[in-house]
Order: structure tokens, then C-alpha cells, then sequence
């Protein structure tokens, strides 16, 4: 239990709600790197984050995390298994699609064209650290449950169906992700199916029920 509290309050050091907002991601990233507290854990295995310079890199050390595929087909060093990236929780596919310049467009068109793509897309509390692997493996699929186990990346508990196209994160990371999908639907008018909304209204319930149990140890 004290693990698991542990990693549920090193999570949530990563994310609070900023009244900063930024019209480009590259600004929003250069801010975050800038900002990222000492004590900052990657959202779904919960590694430590090193600075170099202007790059944040995983220590997998305590984390236990090991790169599903260290090479890439081409057989070279899979370096995004090597850093940090900045994950949209909520993809840039899943709000960008619901507007008419991703119709028109796709991704680039929205960044081109609309204002609200560039916001949302620049949302800092819609950003996560993230190793690079985990990032790209998410892609745009959704969240939800998996019946198999967690062993794709060693200790870190993450899992990623990629024929059901279904990522289960750790229950450290749930809260963050349904605060933060709560978050867009407020401030932007995201919408999402109901099946979702039930799955992050109970990871929301059970997240107070932990806490309230830790409290009274």
C-alpha cells in the first residue's frame, strides 16, 4: 500500500491546472522542459526524468522499465526509448478530428488554419512527460481495460493492445487521465463516447476510495 501511494502522489506532482496558455507546442514544450519539477515522474511507468541539457531523459533504475523493442526494424538504437516526450492525454487526433480543419485537412491544415486546434494542441495541462517508446506505441488509442498482463516493458506497468487498439495505464496515472479528459471537455467541448465517460467516472471513484483508505492507516 505505501508503494502505492507513494507512486500515486509522484504522479500527481506532474500535473495541475495552468492558467499559462501557449498558441504553438513547440513553445509549450520548451515550457515545460523549463519548468519540470525535480521530483517529476514519466506518466505511465513512473521513472525519473534527468535533464541534459535541453533534453529530459528516463532513468529506468527504479522504475524497472525496459524498452519493448531497443532496436528499430531497421536495426538501428530505438532512441525514442531513450527520452522523454511530451504525451497528449487526450490525442491530437481525438480533439482534432472533432473540428471542420481536421475534415478538411488533417493535422497539419488544423495547426495552419485554426486557432482552437493551436490552443488545445499547446494545452500544457493536457501534456504529460512520457517515455518516447510509450508515446508512440499509445498513438491514438483509446483507454480501457486489458485482460493480459503487463510485461511489454518490463516492470513498468502499462499495457498496449495493439490489435484491440486499447491502452490500460497504471492506476497511478488513471485520475490524471480522466481529470485531465474532464478538463478538455470543460474547456474545450470535447466529446466523448459514454463507454469512456463510465470508465473514467470509476477511476475517479476509486482513486478517492484508495486515498480515503491511506488517510486512515
Amino acid at each position: 500500500m505505501t508503494r502505492f501511494i507513494l507512486a500515486l502522489l509522484a504522479c500527481c506532482v506532474c500535473f495541475s491546472v495552468s492558467a499559462e496558455q501557449f498558441t504553438r507546442f513547440s513553445t509549450a514544450k520548451r515550457h515545460l522542459i523549463k519548468t519540470l519539477p525535480d521530483n517529476a515522474k514519466s506518466i505511465y511507468c513512473g521513472c525519473d526524468i534527468k535533464k541534459e541539457g535541453k533534453k529530459l531523459i528516463p532513468d529506468p533504475s527504479n522504475c524497472g522499465y525496459i524498452p519493448r523493442n531497443t532496436l528499430t526494424r531497421s536495426g538501428k538504437v530505438n532512441v525514442r526509448a531513450l527520452r522523454i516526450e511530451w504525451e497528449h492525454i487526450v490525442p491530437a487526433w481525438e480533439f482534432g478530428h472533432q473540428l471542420q480543419c481536421w475534415q478538411d485537412g488533417g493535422r497539419k491544415n488544423c495547426r495552419k488554419v485554426s486557432a482552437k486546434f493551436r490552443k488545445m494542441e499547446a494545452d500544457i495541462n493536457n501534456l504529460a512527460p512520457a517515455i518516447g517508446e510509450i508515446n508512440a506505441d499509445r498513438s491514438n488509442y483509446r483507454f480501457g481495460m486489458l485482460s493480459e498482463n503487463a510485461t511489454q516493458y518490463g516492470r513498468c506497468e502499462v499495457k498496449v493492445n495493439f490489435k484491440q487498439r486499447v491502452v490500460e495505464p497504471p492506476v497511478y496515472a488513471r485520475k490524471r487521465i480522466a481529470d485531465t479528459y474532464a478538463y478538455m471537455q470543460k474547456t474545450y467541448g470535447l466529446k466523448i463516447s459514454d463507454k469512456q465517460q463510465k470508465l473514467f467516472n470509476a477511476w475517479k471513484k476509486q482513486a478517492f476510495a484508495d486515498t480515503s483508505s491511506a488517510s486512515k492507516l
